[in-house]
């Protein structure tokens, strides 16, 4: 195949010989929840939710298999039917022959084109498919025929959408019953599809949504008739040869305006008036899918050109971080499909695309706060209040609820009453609120108060459930971050980590719950501790005293000197878990004797690690082990005859601080031996161990380099990558990220669009591809590692760690991003060809005018304020003085 191009700096794409990846797809949504995937071969699928589906739900395999795809048939004078999306049985039969119809496929924010030419004929056709940018639920595509020979053609267009109008559950579950609901009815432009109930047998409920297929052409004439069943339209044919074009159809299967039809599997068969394209001309049809909205305002060319401008308006708008690289024009090209990726996560969750096998859609606790690292970049303000209601989901005893609602701040109780505990769930909420304190300096936000959810699970999850209370616990979001850490330290396993209970981040490990202890997220716990100290010895400058509710003093108080004894620690727990729920009046605790405990329960598990967590390969290498089995045994190093070594121990224990200095250099040469290949995008996840283990977790039965046993999980690459620039290792960090671009880009070897995925898999191929953690985290190590833009308590602070090779012929690096509600370019100027390690900030200009600084590189947020939006910022480099 060919190589993907990029055709200009805002992403805009060309792939030849698309044809050849049916399995390749591109999302198109919009905020009003309108979800569709479309390949070059426009299968896929469109939904609103897990129970209303207009196009039956796409899977990997069925993208290859096409069966569902939406589709345009034209029939020319003289020729046999003709489908513009390549998906009938001649053009099928012959991929991969020399008579193969190649296609090229064209995308952008967040359109997609694609072009075929007929060879019987000559007849040109591009296909734009997009999801408009505003309040309605509809996909539009539009077919643009072209006769580009020297005679007239005469032709026939028929439009046929497949209604699969029903809940995903129902392609396994009654899949023909409920087709039985099924009524149509003809509208003047198109089939109208409503059920007549939906089917449940714990309730059935009438059916209140209408799907609609509605076509117009060039001059928004209707379709002259319709065939609404699918047995009729497609026969014994199917669809990739409909019995009513290759034949001669029955004129009862046909009906106009106000026909119905009733029960069976409905496919929205329209056909146009027939005409004949001279030559040189064009005709355009516009095909409209809807959800319960109207889809007549884009029927007409005029309409679909102005929704296109729209659509590419906003999604360009989304895209506030904007870079580039004087070595290779793509880099900036790409990141701007990063940059809308947790966009896409945010609509979309972690489901409802075609590698949707995350279950029924939303998304979970930690994506909650992931995601709103790179929004958080964009514009904090705006996120305030996303991030106060986020904390409603904190339950009094540390843990949290696990099914996420529809609306902010809205959380259910597990839907199958498992109170499972993700034991890393606490740890993610401090990492983006002290983002969001640092981006804005808005300190008030922590002593709002807010709700706890009470669902009847107490004792993180253990022991008998209770009655909820009446009235729900309400504490500040102070509260609840410290409740979350302090309470995750004392529930400590039989080796003094803290206890894995139903998994960590990596999901895969769920089979440790009774002896399994998560190494890394205990470094990762300890990092928050000490930075909570940090955050309190500030705050106690003005606020002497912090009010928590007496189950958690009394877990703050506890005498440090039971921290080397697990059991005095889970009694501690127990205690404050048993008094988390009742109503008591807050305890006005000293702030600085609060930083103090914290600190000391950091410093201990530090110590802890250190002391106890250190593994090698029996030679040189040495790193941290990063997790307990359910026997209790570590699970790194030298096992056997092998080396068994996992990344997020060393990320964690890296970001945290928990390894020192020496330490983290160990680190990183471990995992760039045991853990790192650029011919499958860099760093993965863990070395083969050989068996199944079930002794940790599900991870183990996956094959090996697929998901989390061993694959490249962007999401722990990128964060290594980050863990490495914030520990000064600039080039290790970069070549991390390089890697994981290059993976990306490499059409032939990753087999992905434009953006990061969730991994690659042992072949390199890139899986799971829009819906990942990773394009937050990758976002926020370019801009505020690499480039070194970020806030510090509410100003501005500049501290690049660019090599010397990513400036320009004029020794410039910039990036385009926001702060303080600004839209800011800050250029670097290097002069000197300084690396990352010797070169400093020194002066800093705004429109030729020197900025004051409170410190090196340090500018104070009222002199942001005061600058004009689209200011430029201009960074001199200078060397680093020694001493």
């Amino acid at each position: 195949m060919e190589q993907l191009q990029f055709l200009n700096e805002w992403g805009d794409f060309r792939l030849g010989d698309a044809q050849r990846a049916p399995d390749v797809y591109f999302p198109l949504v919009n905020e009003a929840h309108m979800i569709s995937s479309v390949t070059s071969c426009l299968a896929g699928d469109c939904k609103v939710d897990q129970n209303t589906f207009l196009l039956a739900s796409a899977s990997e395999r069925t993208l290859v298999e096409r069966t569902g795809a939406r589709n345009f048939w034209v029939k020319a004078e003289g020729a046999a039917p003709w489908s513009v999306t390549g998906c009938s049985a001649p053009q099928l039969a012959a991929l991969h022959t020399e008579a193969e119809e190649p296609c090229t496929l064209y995308g952008g924010l967040l359109w997609q084109k694609t072009c075929r030419t007929q060879g019987a004929t000559g007849l040109e056709a591009e296909t734009l498919s997009f999801v408009p940018a505003d309040d309605a639920r509809v996909e539009v595509w539009q077919v643009t025929l072209r006769n580009p020979t020297g005679h007239p053609i005469p032709v026939e267009c028929i439009a046929a959408v497949p209604l699969y109008g029903r809940s995903a559950d129902n392609l396994r579950d009654h899949r023909h019953v409920t087709s039985l609901l099924h009524r149509a009815r003809a509208a003047a432009y198109g089939l109208d599809l409503t059920p007549t109930l939906t089917f449940d047998e714990r309730g059935h409920q009438p059916g209140r949504v209408t799907y609609r297929v509605w076509a117009a052409d060039e001059a928004g004439n209707p379709p002259r008739r319709q065939m609404p069943l699918t047995a009729d339209f497609e026969g014994a044919g199917g669809p990739f040869w409909p019995d009513a074009l290759t034949g001669t159809p029955d004129p009862a299967c046909f009906c106009t305006e106000g026909g119905t039809a009733q029960g069976g599997e409905m496919t929205a068969a329209l056909w146009f008036a027939p005409c004949t394209l001279a030559p040189g001309a064009t005709r355009r049809y516009q095909v409209v899918l809807a959800i319960d909205s109207d889809p007549s305002p884009y029927l007409t060319p005029e309409g679909v050109a102005e929704a296109l401008e729209r659509t590419k308006a906003f999604w360009q708008g989304q895209v506030t971080m904007q870079v580039a690289d004087p070595r290779d024009g793509d880099w900036g090209p790409w990141m701007r499909w990063v940059a809308i990726q947790p966009v896409l996560r945010r609509i979309c969750g972690c489901s409802f695309l075609p590698h949707h096998d995350y279950g029924r859609g939303g998304r979970g606790w930690r994506d909650l706060w992931q995601d709103s690292l790179a929004l958080l970049l964009q514009d904090p303000a705006a996120l305030r209040q996303s991030l106060f209601c986020h904390f409603a989901g904190v339950r009094p005893d540390g843990t949290n609820a696990t099914i996420i609602g529809d609306k902010p701040g809205e959380f259910k109780a597990d839907r199958n009453n498992i109170p499972r505990v993700w034991m890393d769930h606490g740890f993610w909420p401090f990492v983006t609120c002290r983002l969001y304190l640092d981006e804005t300096g808005d300190d008030a936000f922590l002593f709002e108060e807010q709700t706890y959810f009470d669902d009847g699970f107490a004792y993180r999850g253990e022991g008998a459930r209770r009655a909820p209370a009446d009235e729900p616990r309400r504490g500040t979001v102070l509260e609840h971050l410290l409740l979350q850490n302090v309470t995750a330290f004392f529930d400590a396993g039989d080796r003094g980590s803290i206890r894995l209970r139903g998994a960590d981040w990596n999901d895969g490990l769920d089979m440790a719950a009774a002896h399994g202890e998560s190494v890394a997220f205990t470094a990762a716990y300890g990092g928050n501790l000490l930075a909570l100290a940090d955050l309190l010895d500030r705050l106690a400058e003005t606020r002497p005293t912090v009010a928590l509710h007496p189950s958690l003093v009394h877990l703050l108080e506890t005498d440090a000197a039971g921290y080397d004894t697990p059991a005095a620690r889970q009694a501690a727990l127990l205690r404050c878990c048993g008094e988390a729920y009742t109503a008591a009046e807050p305890t006005a605790m000293d702030t600085k004797a609060a930083a103090a405990a914290l600190r000391g329960m950091g410093q201990w598990l530090f110590a802890h690690l250190r002391r106890q967590e250190r593994v090698s390969d029996g030679g040189s290498l040495h790193w941290f082990n990063s997790y307990y089995d359910d026997h209790g045994r570590p699970v790194e190093g030298v096992q056997g005859d092998t080396v068994r070594m996992m990344l997020t121990g060393q990320v964690f224990t890296l970001m945290s601080g928990a390894a020192d200095d020496a330490q983290a250099a160990e680190v990183a040469r471990a995992v760039h031996w045991y853990l790192f290949d650029p011919a499958r995008g860099g760093c993965f996840l863990n070395t083969d161990f050989g068996e199944v283990k079930t002794d940790l977790g599900r991870m183990f039965g996956f094959a090996y380099g697929t998901k989390e046993n061993g694959a490249v999980f962007s999401h722990m690459a990128v964060m290594y990558a980050y863990a490495l620039y914030l520990r000064g290792m600039p080039r290790e960090g970069l070549r991390v990220l390089r890697c994981l671009y290059a993976q990306s880009r490499r059409f032939a070897a990753g087999h992905i669009l434009p953006g990061i995925p969730e991994y690659f898999d042992g072949r390199g191929k890139g899986m799971y591809p829009y819906l990942t953690g990773a394009a937050s985290w990758l976002l926020l190590t370019v801009q505020t590692r690499m480039f070194g833009v970020r806030g510090i308590q509410g100003d501005l602070e500049l501290d690049p760690q660019l090599t010397a090779a990513q400036f320009d012929g004029q020794d410039l690096a910039a990036i385009r991003c926001r702060f303080a509600g600004k839209a800011l370019t800050v250029r670097y100027h290097n002069p000197g060809h300084l690396e990352p390690e010797a070169a400093r900030v020194g002066a800093v200009t705004a429109e030729g005018r020197p900025l004051p600084m409170i410190s090196r590189g340090r500018i104070p947020r009222a002199a942001i304020l005061a600058l004009p939006d689209g200011a430029v910022l201009t960074a001199e480099l200078q060397p680093r003085t020694t001493h």
